[in-house]
């Protein structure tokens, strides 16, 4: 069944394999969005990154920025002027590749990445409305091993866990628009409508400050 839906922007996020694309897959077929899915698998660095972090995270990182910039600005900033403006479902925000870099990383290789990014967001649009999963180390890391993607299978606990700590001090600290944070530890949207329905109910429920939300489900995320 098609929903309203009063927002024109939503941006969904959270660490890898918690459940973005899936989430973000079902809301714009609710909702009647368009579906924006970030192009990561187009980056040539990932697998050498996850291989070595240190000798390629700047330039995966440059990669991420860049590409990020471009398939914003091309496909959300250049409807501003339509007439008819269509609603937009995101599985990230612009500043997802900030809160990358401050993990992945040196300080001098932040410094110079921070300046870049400061040019690049001023031309980006912002989200009307942000959604942050939230899960344990161990699902998400139960999901990167299911869905079996080659260069994510060296991905350890502890990369997790320090991208789970960022994400959560970035978005502790969130103000510039409605936030809807949701644990997805024992839900499984994607299986169960019930659990979907309690999410979409919640999101056209939120329009103010930041709401953090529990499902009743009670079964695992797959």
């Amino acid at each position: 069944m098609k929903e309203d839906l009063d927002v024109r922007y939503i941006a969904v996020e959270g660490v890898i394999g918690v459940g973005k694309t899936s989430l973000c897959q079902a809301l714009s077929k609710i909702f009647n969005a368009r579906l924006i899915l970030e192009e990561i698998e187009d980056n040539p660095l990932i697998q050498k990154f996850y291989g070595n972090p240190q000798r390629f995270a700047f330039q995966a990182q440059i990669f991420f920025l860049l590409s990020r910039y471009r398939q914003l600005s091309e496909k959300i900033n250049a409807q501003q002027s339509d007439l008819f403006q269509e609603k937009i479902i995101a599985d990230y925000m612009f500043v997802k590749d900030r809160i990358f870099a401050n993990v992945n990383l040196e300080e001098n290789e932040l410094n110079l990445y921070n300046k870049i990014a400061d040019l690049l967001e001023k031309d980006i649009l912002q989200p009307d409305f942000v959604i942050y999963l939230q899960s344990s180390v161990d699902q998400i890391l139960e999901r990167i091993k299911e869905r079996a993607r080659s260069y994510e299978q060296g991905i350890t606990g502890d990369y997790i866990e320090a991208l789970c700590e960022a994400y959560n001090y970035y978005f502790f600290n969130f103000e510039k628009a409605p936030l809807l944070v949701i644990n997805v530890s024992d839900v499984d949207f994607v299986h169960h409508p019930e659990d979907l329905h309690e999410i979409v109910t919640t999101i056209k429920k939120h329009r103010q400050g930041t709401f953090y939300f529990k499902p009743f489900g009670k079964r695992n995320l797959r």
